[in-house]
């Protein structure tokens, strides 16, 4: 992480960790400490706990919104929570646990730029930890912090954090974590608020940053490196005023930016059939843009006219790519129905569709012994490394260097329901 402010910058983080490790009381004392909960929730929450018996405020209660989650204490669902300071803006996603909702985890993860893996101090490191980290190393999140929480409950012992923090680190290197990712260890009590926001006086032997100083200074996601330009087209806009003499021609390409910039003279090549051209103008809205960037949705005027559709890709000419016709990649299986290497699936992937069959499945991964395993199948939850043959050609980059254009979402062209999801190796 850097050691600057990102002033205006927005973060998306995620919490994981085993069940009843605190990751849902630390979001809520992160919020309560940030003065970020509003009234009538406090009083509502406040009121909850105290029919639990409970004499202080269950800030847990601010992310299990779920019926069954307060009922059975746990997270299920992938609670999404917005806070901001003077600084910043964030979105919290608060993801379950358990094995059985892996494929939560995995939707909150694809977004997220830094990941909380919370380490209860009593039990130390444990298969749910392994499992966690494993995922988030899989789906590309770059920066980790490893929070050691309930050091209330161990007397704030150093030692017990550095036995944790030295296990950790044993393992990170075994999965080539710690030389992928920035790994950052932090002890604190989510419960009582130590190292949150505020450093209290139970750990003086810690000197390093605070939590929310962690995620003051961590990089936005695209800001750590440069970028491909890669622009799937959504739309074409050829307006239906065609007596307007302004109008007649145009001719323009909306969509938006999922990496790297574009400036009004830049030669492109529009991907599959390798059209190439220079960039004229760069609308957004009623405003004219001499160059725009990553997360913008924009609209971009060729200089040619040239023959292009929804599911086409705009690219820099010195960074074209050779569509593809086959693909393989790590699949999260997310449907209760197996997948089935007899159907034929639709993968979707930036805005172009492909019809596609399952070339080979290499392995499944155990994701709490990290073992692969040879399978024929996929059920719900499952993790493993497929090939896949297209009808379409696809434009992508790998998973590690692009994480939009380096994922895929499986479609069952029966019913129109997301089955499962994909990083290109």
């Amino acid at each position: 992480m850097t050691n600057t402010t990102q002033n205006d910058s927005l973060l998306r983080f995620m919490t994981c960790g085993s069940v009843d490790d605190g990751k849902s009381t630390l979001i809520g004392r992160l919020l309560y400490d940030t003065k970020t909960i509003l009234a009538d929730t406090l009083t509502q929450i406040s009121n909850t706990s105290k029919k639990r018996g409970m004499e202080a405020v269950d800030l847990s209660l601010l992310t299990d919104g779920l019926q069954a989650e307060r009922e059975q204490g746990i997270t299920i669902d992938v609670a999404y929570r917005y806070f901001s300071t003077g600084t910043r803006k964030y979105i919290i996603a608060d993801a379950p646990g358990h094995e059985q909702y892996t494929r939560n985890m995995v939707t909150a993860a694809s977004t997220a730029n830094l990941a909380i893996i919370l380490i209860d101090a009593r039990r130390g490191v444990l298969t749910q930890t392994r499992r966690h980290s494993y995922l988030a190393h899989l789906v590309g999140i770059p920066h980790i912090v490893v929070a050691v929480n309930k050091m209330d409950l161990v007397n704030y012992d150093q030692a017990v954090y550095n036995k944790i923090c030295a296990d950790y680190a044993t393992f990170a290197a075994e999965i080539g974590l710690a030389a992928a990712r920035d790994i950052r260890f932090i002890p604190m009590s989510a419960l009582n608020g130590d190292m949150l926001v505020d450093r209290l006086e139970n750990m003086p032997w810690y000197t390093g940053e605070t939590l929310l100083e962690m995620l003051e200074k961590a990089p936005a996601a695209h800001t750590e490196q440069s970028e491909a330009f890669r622009f799937p087209v959504q739309f074409v806009c050829r307006p239906h005023a065609s007596d307007d003499l302004e109008l007649h021609d145009f001719r323009g390409f909306m969509g938006r930016i999922e990496s790297g910039e574009i400036a009004v003279g830049d030669a492109v090549t529009v991907l599959p059939n390798g059209y190439q051209s220079k960039v004229k103008a760069i609308q957004l809205g009623a405003e004219q843009l001499q160059s725009a960037s990553t997360e913008q949705s924009v609209t971009l005027l060729l200089e040619d006219e040239i023959d292009t559709s929804r599911g086409d890709m705009i690219v820099k000419s010195a960074e074209a790519i050779e569509p593809v016709k086959q693909v393989e990649a790590f699949v999260c299986w997310l449907s209760e129905t197996p997948l089935s290497t007899a159907r034929t699936y639709i993968i979707r992937h930036t805005t172009r569709e492909s019809k596609a069959k399952v070339g080979t499945i290499s392995y499944k991964v155990d994701v709490n012994t990290l073992e692969q395993q040879a399978t024929s199948d996929l059920k719900m939850n499952d993790i493993a490394r497929i090939s896949f043959k297209l009808a379409q050609p696809l434009m992508i980059d790998s998973y590690k260097n692009n994480r939009a254009t380096g994922a895929f979402i499986i479609i069952d062209e029966s019913t129109n329901n997301t089955v499962g999801a994909g990083m290109i190796v």
